[in-house]
């Protein structure tokens, strides 16, 4: 059998982690009973085909969106973070707060567009810093990190989504900025246009971080999204959440290591 490590993803929910591999994915929560449920199952979809620098990254965010159907309907009990009524509220307070600030004439168009970015990271912000999603982030975090380091990991992880938000400011603010110049008629496809084209961007260097932690610009980028982590969307988990995340990575990789 090869040692090398399958590459893992994750997210944390309110309840539960959610950890998914190349071709699977694996869900295990503490219900309000406190038992313990796990489900697993293939991938329908497979980013990690995908090959073309272009698409990969909106094809990688698709999939991991694409298997919260399935969680739903295989653990009803799953508490998702975003389904909460103060996380729903930020999302309509921040898109409207942001329609405000791009329909303003006191700042420039790229001031507009950082801040707007800034103010869209909002939501997700409260959503992982909720009641038990900041624990279970860490325990996804701990639980992976093992895994790959053979020891005890810490809760913060350089593969975190959370690092992309360097990135993904970066673009987003230079991409709208220039989709804010196009013709009245096109500046919603040039918008559009331009949000796929700084995701995909941000995911590629993203990537370059992950493979050059050393470089100054990669540690730069990165920075952001690690205060994030250690200061608002991790927390130590107790051992019950880290029992969780741990079922929630043994039947993944239960299934990715299986013969298909």
């Amino acid at each position: 059998m090869s040692d090398e490590k399958v590459r893992l993803g994750g997210m944390a929910l309110a309840n539960g982690v959610l950890v998914h591999g190349p071709t699977a994915w694996a869900c295990a929560i503490r219900t309000d009973d406190g038992e313990l449920k796990v489900a697993a199952q293939r991938k329908q979809l497979r980013a990690a085909k995908i090959e073309s620098p272009f698409l990969r990254g909106p094809v990688r965010l698709f999939d991991a969106m694409a298997i919260i159907p399935q969680i739903r309907r295989a653990l009803p009990e799953a508490k998702l973070p975003f389904q909460r009524p103060a996380v729903l509220a930020a999302m309509f307070a921040s898109a409207t707060v942001v329609k405000l600030v791009r329909g303003s004439r006191s700042v420039g168009p790229a001031a507009q567009e950082l801040v707007s970015g800034l103010l869209s990271i909002v939501p997700a912000a409260l959503a992982l810093r909720g009641s038990d999603v900041a624990a279970y982030h860490g325990a996804e975090h701990i639980s992976i990190g093992t895994y790959e380091q053979g020891k005890r990991a810490a809760k913060e992880h350089n593969r975190c989504g959370s690092h992309l938000l360097g990135p993904l400011l970066a673009t987003t603010t230079i991409g709208n900025t220039l989709a804010a110049r196009a013709p009245a008629h096109v500046r919603t496809q040039a918008r559009l246009g331009a949000q796929f084209v700084a995701l995909a961007a941000s995911t590629e260097i993203f990537g370059w971080m992950v493979r050059n932690p050393e470089k100054w610009l990669a540690r730069a980028l990165a920075k952001p999204g690690h205060e994030l982590q250690h200061r608002l969307a991790t927390a130590e988990p107790s051992p019950e959440q880290i029992e969780v995340a741990e079922a929630a990575l043994a039947a993944c990789l239960e299934l990715e290591l299986a013969p298909e």
